[in-house]
């Protein structure tokens, strides 16, 4: 045999065997690699980070806590006695009861829903407006681009809490609904800056690319070149955004309805447990922990989901 025939051997020979030198299948053999995309590549990303797997945890236990918080606790959480004042735990109250007699856990298991429903809603809002301004900005260019980005820059100089507590003392309803309508509509007002610049740097670049080229020659227009071929194109780093940004929302309603101006009696709301618990906070320290701990741990895990996924769909991160 001669050497050339030799060295084709060999290389037929590898050529059958697997990556680590296994005799290989006929599925391997000459097949070729699949193409991994995008949200495939982040999702192997995702399986393997603990970070997303416990964030995930925590904001599937405080979604089905608002939903159904009957699973939670048995005690209603206004179902309040001035004789267990300040008292321990007991019957079903395993952190005690605060100053007005109400099972502290119970109401930080109903407070969940007031602040998730705020957060989600005000997120929802967010996003709406993010994507129209960012979308015509970013497609349209030119002087649109110029004014609408101005316009961000005016909103984003505003600070998010002063403007709200300045807006928000002019609600006089003390509507439960009016109330959380309220605090929604001035969140969002205020806080869609960050996603609309996000949306806008991905329309810009998502219009360059070739297959919306291709839909403008078959004669496309531009409402459906932009909300039926960008716009898919660009949801990812926005649902990044705005899941952090919900977080964010949460915290911000729990501080308004500390300062007095956010949600009201009757609803329930940890920023106005936490204020009761710091007035009285020298009495009993649990009625200000309980809510504080929820509070902290929904936010937290809002924020590290939203860092998972953003780290994940990153392709300069990997």
């Amino acid at each position: 045999m001669s050497d050339f025939e030799t060295v084709a051997a060999s290389e037929n020979q590898a050529a059958r065997r697997g990556p680590s030198g296994e005799p290989g299948t006929p599925n391997q053999v000459g097949a070729p690699n699949k193409p991994r995309s995008l949200a495939g590549d982040a999702w192997r990303d995702l399986r393997r980070n603990p970070i997303f797997w416990i964030s995930l945890a925590l904001v599937v236990i405080f979604t089905l806590m608002a939903l159904l918080p009957g699973v939670f606790t048995a005690n209603n959480p206004n179902d309040c006695l001035l004789s267990r004042q300040h008292a321990g735990p007991s019957g079903g109250a395993i952190f005690g009861y605060d100053f007005q007699g109400c099972d502290t856990y119970s109401r930080a298991v109903y407070g969940t829903r007031a602040s998730l429903l705020v957060g989600a809603l005000a997120a929802l809002g967010t996003g709406i407006i993010a994507l129209v301004i960012g979308m015509l900005a970013g497609y349209f260019g030119r002087w649109v681009d110029a004014v609408l980005s101005r316009v961000i820059d005016v909103v984003l100089g505003i600070p998010l809490l002063l403007a709200a507590i300045v807006l928000l003392k002019r609600v006089s309803s003390d509507s439960q609904w009016a109330r959380i309508g309220a605090v929604v509509f001035v969140l969002a007002l205020l806080g869609w800056t960050t996603a609309a610049r996000v949306v806008r740097s991905s329309v810009i670049t998502a219009k360059e690319q070739d297959y919306v080229a291709a839909a403008r020659m078959l004669g496309a227009g531009n409402s459906r070149i932009m909300w039926r071929h960008i716009l898919p194109n660009s949801l990812a780093p926005v649902i990044v955004v705005l899941t952090i940004a919900l977080g964010s929302f949460i915290a911000a309603e729990a501080t308004l309805s500390f300062l007095g101006i956010g949600l009201k009696a009757p609803t329930i709301s940890w920023g106005q447990d936490i204020d009761t618990g710091r007035i009285h906070m020298r009495e009993a320290a649990t009625p200000l922990i309980v809510p504080s701990a929820f509070l902290a741990l929904t936010v937290l895990a809002f924020i590290m989901l939203g860092d998972a996924i953003r780290d994940a769909f990153d392709p300069k991160l990997r």
